[in-house]
Formats: structure tokens, C-alpha cells, sequence
């Protein structure tokens, strides 16, 4: 008699934001932006966000199966970024945005935090600006 072996598979759904925090994190810059990343986080249009610190991140997107696509993709946005403004010599950068086809992307930093925010084209990201900064 064959015995048959093989490995099982098992995949999470996430309901909630994922998050990665270290121990003793004391950060309220941190907490006061997650508070209201999750609050415009419900506005329609909105995809999701990553939000991150040097000890701690929170995740919430639509599509999970996507997180580290959109990771680097916002990784990837900034170190451009970077590039242009010393090439061009246009100092600090205050936010970025770039759209594509259906998808628009946020990019600040806020001190020692930066967020990215992932939203239909079709979205105002001027009104988004304004509510994390309050």
C-alpha cells in the first residue's frame, strides 16, 4: 500500500490592521497618526495605508494578498523621490503623490513616521493631507 505525503497549506485573513510593534514603544506622534489613519481609512476611495516608525508599523489595505507589493512599491517611491529632490536641488519634500492608471499613492513623513496612503485615482488627496495634519 502507497502512502501518500504531501504539506497543507494554510493562508490568514486579515480583518484587522496588521501590526509591528516592539516592546516599550512610547511613540504618541505614532499613536495620534494611527488614530487617524483608521479614521480616514473609512472615507471612500481609500485603500489602505502603512504607517511606520523606527521600532513599530501598522498595515491596513484592502487587498492582503498585496502587502509587500505595495511595500516596496512605496519603498521604492521614496528612495526616487529622494533622488529627484537632491538632484534637482528642491529640498525638503513635504508629500508625494503619484497616480497610476487606478491607483493613486501618498507618501509624507511626519518626523520620525511616515505614511503612505493608497487610494482610487479619482480621490482628493489634498483633503487627506489636511486631516492628517490636524
Amino acid at each position: 500500500m502507497k502512502q501518500k505525503t504531501g504539506t497543507t497549506q494554510t493562508q490568514a485573513q486579515f480583518t484587522e490592521p496588521v501590526a509591528v510593534t516592539s516592546a516599550g514603544n512610547e511613540n504618541s506622534a505614532f499613536a495620534n497618526l494611527s488614530a487617524s489613519l483608521a479614521e480616514i481609512r473609512k472615507l471612500k476611495g481609500v485603500m489602505g495605508y502603512i504607517l511606520r516608525s523606527n521600532t513599530s508599523a501598522i498595515i491596513d489595505l484592502n487587498e492582503q494578498d498585496k502587502i509587500t507589493e505595495y511595500a516596496v512599491l512605496s519603498s521604492q517611491m521614496r528612495e526616487y523621490a529622494l533622488e529627484m529632490t537632491n538632484q534637482f536641488r528642491l529640498g525638503d519634500t513635504e508629500s508625494l503623490v503619484v497616480e497610476g492608471k487606478n491607483v493613486k499613492v501618498l507618501c509624507m513623513d511626519l518626523g520620525e513616521n511616515s505614511i503612505d496612503v493608497f487610494m482610487t485615482k479619482s480621490t482628493a488627496h489634498a483633503r487627506i493631507i489636511k486631516r492628517i495634519l490636524l
